[in-house]
């Protein structure tokens, strides 16, 4: 029997204060374009893959949501059961019954760290400038430093010209090397108003004395007040070595978490919170990439303090969880986990984590085998790999199903059309810049409607992939369908790109409407294209995210502690 709960109770459920995993498992565009306020986006293309980073614990109750006539739900709770989550439900009557229930739906991703930037810029009236203040300001010569809060792959896309690449997570350790003059005035910039905000706060929280000032709108107000943006590298942000953390602002960190009441905890403190079964426990290194990969604890996620702040729901899909952070300098982690704590979060810092961090201790630690557990130390970054190892189903590595593009070619060539079905299941828009004349598009959730309008059955089916998981998954989705049709076609793969198809004599094509965009389930349309040029979706983009304190209601709005 499929377990369904109704909207108002779901509501309920929500605001309860106990751990949930509310999931949208319909594709990214579909998330976007309207979902609901507490809801983290899990496509049903990349469920599994996702599944045991976002919801580790497989105890956690979970309520699925979709729309009803797509019944992706009940396809995406078999495959949890499968993989062994115990206590998973559907939304009844999906995302149409939660708005008929009077409930809203909110477009765009990230809403709840955007929603609660607005209110906190509101609370603590964080001072900012506009483009043309901003603008005349460093004309006229104004000693000023201008910083980009992003991390430095949006900075290289965009960025206010001169301006300094230092994300949010790591102001609080490296702003004395970009401002050591304490007149120099401080701008912080994003590509909107979120990390401004927050990475403004943040300074005048630590006690910097340089006036600060958010700028607002970012690079889409910059470029809507009509001056150019700068693009490409900033070669002067690097994540190694590290600085030394400086004595104000570790003090001002301190005094900030202790007035909120955040609990630094020692190692054997979180083994205990993490063997408590009844709770979801997330270990949360807050450091940059770099740091991570030279060694991490074990089962730590990596969530960069800045964008954790930011995006919290890209890293924590179960609302209730405790987090757990750490760094090695013990004040980043203090400082995220204020914003954290303000967010609604349950959160905590290890202390003296840096004494795991060390080269000489990076295989595993004995300090703590007085409760039976070590600390494992691992020098790789989590792949894919990691994610999904677990899964039990048959891989395709195992299976040797993986081809390259001079076989794709050859089977191609040989095999009669109608003998072979040929499925792209890249992103959309990847298929639309480039794909095979013999191909169709497709994606995991349709793929029981394309196989559905076989004429003849294929003896043989080649999934064309960017990413190996996405295509184990649709092969699956492929061998579940002929299986319960007793067939058992070959199953290939590619994850070649169209470079080497060009290079193995394939001809490509190119198409600005095939896929459809209503077909484009995985692409968000929602002002995609604001920081391209279109002045008129950056400004629909900015209004959008002005009007969310309007559009959350009093239960969501209680949830931040401002």
């Amino acid at each position: 029997m499929i377990r369904r709960i109704e909207a108002v109770a779901l509501k309920a459920l929500i605001h309860s204060g106990r751990e949930l995993a509310l999931i949208d498992v319909r594709e990214h565009g579909q998330y976007g374009e309207g979902h609901l306020f507490y809801a983290v986006s899990m496509p049903y293309s990349r469920l599994e893959l996702e599944l045991a980073r976002l919801v580790p614990r497989k105890t956690v109750q979970v309520v699925l949501v979709d729309e009803a006539s797509a019944r992706v739900a009940e396809r995406a709770r078999l495959r949890m059961l499968a993989v062994g989550y115990h206590d998973v439900l559907i939304l009844d009557g999906g995302i149409e019954a939660w708005q008929a229930a009077g409930y809203q739906c909110f477009a765009g991703v990230n809403v709840p760290s955007k929603a609660f930037g607005e209110i906190a810029e509101a609370v603590f009236q964080t001072p900012h400038l506009s483009a043309r203040d901003l603008h005349a300001r460093l004309a006229s010569g104004e000693s000023m430093v201008v910083i980009d809060g992003r991390p430095l792959s949006e900075h290289q896309k965009m960025h206010i010209p001169g301006a300094r690449c230092c994300p949010n997570g790591e102001l609080a350790l490296r702003i004395h090397e970009i401002v050591p003059d304490p007149k120099t005035t401080v701008v912080l910039h994003c590509a909107g108003r979120t990390r401004s905000i927050i990475g403004a706060q943040t300074l005048i929280k630590l006690g910097l004395p340089n006036p600060v000032y958010a700028l607002e709108n970012g690079t889409q107000g910059w470029a809507l007040a009509g001056f150019a943006l700068e693009h490409g590298p900033d070669h002067r942000f690097a994540a190694l070595p590290i600085p030394s953390p400086q004595a104000p602002r570790v003090a001002a960190a301190k005094v900030w978490s202790e007035q909120l009441g955040i609990v630094s905890i020692d190692m054997n403190q979180f083994f205990v919170m993490q063997k408590d079964s009844s709770r979801t426990t997330l270990l949360c290194d807050v450091r940059t990439a770099e740091e991570f990969a030279q060694g991490r604890l074990a089962d730590a996620l990596h969530t960069p303090g800045g964008q954790l702040i930011q995006a919290t729901d890209q890293f924590i899909a179960v609302r209730g969880a405790r987090l757990v952070l750490y760094d090695s300098d013990n004040l980043r982690a203090k400082v995220v986990a204020c914003w954290l704590h303000l967010l609604g979060w349950d959160v905590y810092v290890l202390k003296n984590a840096e004494r795991f961090l060390k080269p000489d201790v990076l295989t595993q630690s004995r300090e703590y085998d007085s409760i039976d557990m070590q600390v494992e130390m691992k020098s790789k970054v989590l792949t894919l790999g990691d994610t999904y190892s677990s899964i039990k189903a048959r891989t395709i590595a195992q299976a040797q199903r993986l081809i390259n593009s001079q076989t794709l070619a050859d089977r191609l060539l040989s095999e009669p059309r109608d003998r072979l079905l040929l499925i792209d299941v890249r992103p959309s828009m990847s298929f639309r810049r480039a794909h095979l004349s013999q191909a169709v598009w497709s994606i995991r959730p349709r793929l029981e409607s394309l196989l559905e309008t076989l004429v003849q059955a294929p003896a043989e089916v080649i999934l064309l992939a960017e990413d190996l998981g996405v295509a184990e998954l649709a092969a699956l989705e492929c061998e579940a369908w002929f299986a319960a049709r007793k067939r058992d076609p070959l199953i290939f793969v590619c994850t070649e790109g169209p470079a080497h198809w060009e290079a193995s004599g394939l001809r490509l094509m190119q198409s600005a409407s095939q896929p459809s965009d209503s077909d484009c389930i995985d692409y968000l349309f929602f002002t995609h294209d604001r920081h391209d040029g279109n002045l008129d979706a950056a400004r629909q983009y900015l209004a959008w995210e002005l009007a969310l304190t309007q559009q959350i209601d009093q239960a969501e709005r209680a949830a931040f502690r401002l």
